[in-house]
């Protein structure tokens, strides 16, 4: 694949992750923005990125690693001064609110949209936590517009296989964001929810591999995923919903002491787990 320069706006996770593996299996150049210098020297220091961004507007492919909100500002302040070659993607975990947004400033003649969402993260958060192996076989999410030029998606297509992610998936914006509300979200609001329990500090000796499951996801950050559920929440409530209902339905059950009932609720939720396996 020819060198491209590659700006990688935010050094967190998702964008340190992007940008040390970008270094280290592809021949591209790496510039790197944040808002925290500190970040940025040592990004400088790991050799994650080649140099730090200084505004250059000439990049071919600039991938946004921020905030949702703070994605659309940088969208919007910095989208249309990027060449019409230009290849722009969010890293957003939510992608319809974002690429509402891109629709309106990348209009014909601009640098090229296309939404992502790569399904990788780990229980931390930050430059620290960042890894050029983080993408290993993991699923890389594009929601492009209609229409987006078949040449573009091909190089993006290659472009992050090239990092190690396993396979590109392709959906909707609302596709997107009804599944990841399912799959994502809706496991940080039950895990969250689950251990706040007042018995939770007394488990030490009482829980094994099932707590362990059941609340690797609350250590969360709380900014991030505050802001992503928002961003989703017509789809995030309608799977609380329908959560809700079926908690109801065991508790109905277990209060009752419907053996029958429960027993069938049990087994109907046995199967669907084994057609995932």
């Amino acid at each position: 694949m020819k060198q491209k320069k590659v700006l990688v706006v935010g050094l967190g996770l998702i964008g340190g992750s992007m940008a040390a593996a970008i270094s280290e299996k592809t021949p591209h150049a790496v510039f790197g923005h944040d808002v925290d210098g500190e970040t940025v020297r040592k990004a400088l220091s790991d050799g994650a990125i080649a140099r730090a961004w200084e505004g250059e507007t000439d990049p071919d492919l600039v991938l946004v690693a921020l905030y949702p909100s703070a994605a659309i500002e940088f969208l919007r302040e910095w989208g249309p001064k990027f060449a019409p070659s230009c290849v722009v993607v969010d890293l957003c975990g939510v992608k319809q609110s974002v690429c509402d947004a891109a629709k309106e400033i990348f209009t014909e003649g601009k640098a090229v949209f296309v939404g992502g969402h790569p399904m990788a993260g780990r229980e931390v958060w930050g430059y620290a936590g960042a890894s050029a192996s983080l993408f290993e076989k993991a699923s890389m999410i594009l929601t492009p517009f209609e229409g987006t030029d078949k040449a573009v998606l091909t190089f993006l297509e290659e472009f992050f296989l090239s990092l190690g992610f396993g396979r590109i998936t392709y959906a909707s914006p609302r596709r997107h964001d009804e599944m990841i509300a399912y799959t994502s979200q809706l496991a940080h609001v039950v895990s969250a929810a689950y251990v706040c329990s007042p018995l939770a500090l007394e488990t030490p000796g009482f829980s094994a591999g099932s707590f362990k499951d059941m609340t690797r996801v609350a250590k969360l950050n709380e900014h991030m995923w505050a802001e992503l559920f928002i961003h989703n929440k017509d789809c995030l409530v309608s799977q609380i919903d329908h959560l809700v209902q079926n908690l109801l339905a065991i508790q109905s059950a277990v209060a009752e002491g419907d053996r029958e009932t429960l027993t069938k609720l049990l087994a109907e939720s046995r199967k669907t787990k084994e057609s995932l396996l």
